[in-house]
C-alpha cells in the first residue's frame, strides 16, 4: 500500500522519502526472475501455507505507477510487459504468481488485478504520450 501514497497524492513521487520506500521495497519484496513482488516477507512472517505464498500482482502493477511517477517509464514498460507475459491465453491474470513454477495462483481471474492492469496501462500511455 505504501506504493500508492503518491498516486493518492500523500507524498510528491520525486520526494526523497517515496523513492527510498520504493527502492526497499524493492529490496526487499522482489523476486527475481521477474522482479514481482510479493506483499509481505514470507520469510519473515507465517503465513500457514507450506510454500508460502506466491508474488502478488497487484502490488507489482501498484510498482509499475510508482516508477512511471518517478519518472522510470522504460522500467515501468518493461516490468509491465512481464507482467502481461505471465497471463494465460486469454490474456486473464490471477491474484498470485508463483515464479519458480510459472503458474499462475489464487483466485482466477482476479478482478483487482486487472484494474491494477488497466490503470497502469493508462498511465504508462500518457507517460509515453
Amino acid at each position: 500500500s505504501l506504493l500508492r501514497l503518491s498516486v493518492l497524492g500523500f507524498v510528491d513521487a520525486h520526494d526523497a522519502r517515496m523513492i527510498r520506500t520504493v527502492e526497499v521495497i524493492r529490496e526487499r519484496l522482489a523476486v527475481p526472475p521477474h522482479g514481482f513482488l510479493r506483499r509481505y516477507s514470507t520469510a519473515t512472517v507465517r503465513d500457514g501455507l507450506a510454500d508460502g505464498e506466491g508474488v502478488f500482482l497487484l502490488c507489482t502493477f501498484w510498482l509499475v505507477d510508482a516508477l512511471i511517477m518517478q519518472g522510470d517509464v522504460d522500467g515501468a514498460r518493461r516490468l509491465f510487459e512481464r507482467l502481461l507475459d505471465v497471463s494465460n491465453d486469454l490474456r486473464l491474470l490471477a491474484e498470485e504468481y508463483d515464479s519458480q513454477a510459472n503458474e499462475l495462483l489464487g483466485n482466477f481471474p482476479q478482478a483487482f488485478t486487472h484494474l491494477g492492469l488497466i490503470n497502469s496501462a493508462f498511465r504508462l500511455r500518457a507517460a509515453c504520450s
